[in-house]
C-alpha cells in the first residue's frame, strides 16, 4: 500500500479507546481488548506465512556449477520458487493494510516497486542480484517472471531511468548471488517483521480501524494503475488477487469489530450494510477468473472513459469498483465503514 490514505492505517499506541472518553463503558473496554488479541493473533499467522515463504523460496533457489538457471533443467525449482513467491504474495496483501504504517522501513525493504527503488539509486542499479539498490519481493518477482512478463510493462520499465532489463540469472555467480543475497534478503526482512509484529501488544484502535478503511478505499488506484502498467503485482500478473486477498485481509480484521459495532446504536444495520458491500465485491472480484486483471483497451481513460470502453471487461471491472468502494455512495463499502466508525466513536478516515 502506498496511497495517501494509507499511512493513516494502525499507529503503535498506547491501549487506546474510542476518540471520545466520555463513549467509554466496561463492554466498551472488553471488546477493545478482544480486538487488539484478535488482531494481533491473526495478523502475526500470516505474517509468520510470509516469512516462512521467503524461506522457502531462498531454499528452492538453484545455484547450479557453471551456469545460470535453465527452464529444463531448473524447471521444478523454478516452479518451486514461483509457488512459494505467490504465497509469499497472498500473505503479505492480507497484512499490508495495517501493517505497512506501523513499520515504514521494513514495508519499503519488502515491498517497494521497482521505480521506487530506482528513484534513490544513482545510476540506477545494474546488478539485479545482489542485496543492494533494487531489492525486495517486487524484486525477486521481477527476475522470476522475467521471460513472461508483458511487454507493454517492459515498454514502461525501459524509459525509467537507471533501467536494467530484467533476466534470469545468466551465470552461476549471479544464481548464486540470487539465492545468497537477494533472496536472503528478502528472509531477513520478512523476518524482521514477524519478530516487530509479535512484540506489539497494544494498538491505536481508531487507527486500526482507519487501516481498513484506507485499504478498501486504495481498491480504486490499484485499478486505475492497470491502465498506465503501474499496478504492484505486474511481472506475475496476480494484481486480480492482490485485490482479493485485500478484502479477505480486510473482511477478517474487520469481524472482530463486528460484535462491538453491533452493540451501538443502529450498529446492526451498519453491520449488514458492510457485510453485503463486502459481499458485492467480492461478486465482482470472483466474476473474472485468473489472477490478472483484464487489459485495459487501447483508448481507455480514467479520467473519461468512453461508453464503449466501459463495456469492456476492464470497463465493467472498473466501474463496480469505482461504485463498490467510492466514499460518496451510499451503501459502498467505505461509506459504510466510516458510519461504522462513528458508531463506534472513530473518526471517519475518508470525508464524504
Amino acid at each position: 500500500m502506498k496511497s495517501t490514505t494509507a499511512l493513516m492505517a494502525i499507529l503503535l499506541a498506547a491501549p487506546a479507546c474510542s476518540s471520545d472518553d466520555s463513549q467509554d463503558t466496561g463492554a466498551d473496554a472488553t471488546y477493545q481488548q478482544q480486538v487488539v488479541t484478535g488482531m494481533h493473533a491473526a495478523l502475526l499467522t500470516d505474517v509468520k506465512a510470509l516469512n516462512a515463504a521467503a524461506v522457502d523460496l531462498k531454499a528452492a533457489a538453484p545455484s547450479p556449477a557453471g551456469r545460470g538457471w535453465d527452464a529444463t533443467q531448473d524447471a521444478t525449482a523454478i516452479t518451486a520458487m514461483t509457488n512459494a513467491w505467490l504465497r509469499a504474495r497472498a500473505a503479505y496483501e492480507r497484512t499490508e493494510g495495517a501493517l505497512a504504517p506501523l513499520f515504514p522501513d521494513t514495508d519499503e525493504a519488502i515491498d517497494f516497486r521497482y521505480e521506487d527503488f530506482l528513484e534513490g539509486v544513482a545510476g540506477g542499479d545494474q546488478d539485479l542480484f545482489d542485496n543492494e539498490g533494487v531489492t525486495g519481493m517486487h524484486a525477486v518477482e521481477r527476475i522470476l517472471f522475467a521471460s513472461t512478463m508483458p511487454p507493454a510493462v517492459v515498454e514502461v520499465e525501459s524509459s525509467l531511468p537507471g533501467y536494467k532489463a530484467a533476466a534470469w540469472p545468466g551465470n552461476e555467480a549471479e544464481a548464486r548471488a540470487f539465492k545468497n543475497e537477494l533472496c536472503d534478503q528478502l528472509v531477513k526482512d520478512t523476518q524482521a517483521l514477524a519478530e516487530q509484529w509479535e512484540a506489539q501488544t497494544s494498538f491505536d484502535l481508531p487507527g486500526a480501524f482507519n487501516g481498513l478503511i484506507a485499504l478498501m478505499d486504495e481498491q480504486r488506484e490499484k485499478v486505475n494503475k492497470a491502465a498506465s502498467q503501474e499496478e504492484e503485482s505486474r511481472y506475475a500478473q496476480r494484481t486480480l488477487a492482490d485485490l482479493r486477498d485485500n478484502l479477505a485481509g480486510t473482511t477478517r480484521i474487520y469481524a472482530l469489530f463486528q460484535d462491538w459495532l453491533r452493540s451501538k446504536a443502529n450498529g446492526a444495520t451498519i453491520d449488514a450494510d458492510i457485510e453485503a458491500s463486502f459481499k458485492s465485491l467480492d461478486t465482482t472480484y470472483n466474476g473474472f477468473t485468473g489472477d490478472a486483471l483484464p487489459q485495459p483497451s487501447a483508448t481507455w481513460s480514467s479520467e473519461n472513459p468512453s461508453p464503449a470502453d466501459l463495456q469492456t471487461p476492464f470497463g465493467r471491472l472498473y466501474s463496480a469498483v469505482q461504485k463498490a468502494v467510492d466514499p460518496n455512495v451510499s451503501g459502498s463499502a467505505v461509506d459504510g465503514m466510516n458510519r461504522a466508525a462513528r458508531a463506534l466513536g472513530f473518526p471517519g478516515l475518508v470525508e464524504e
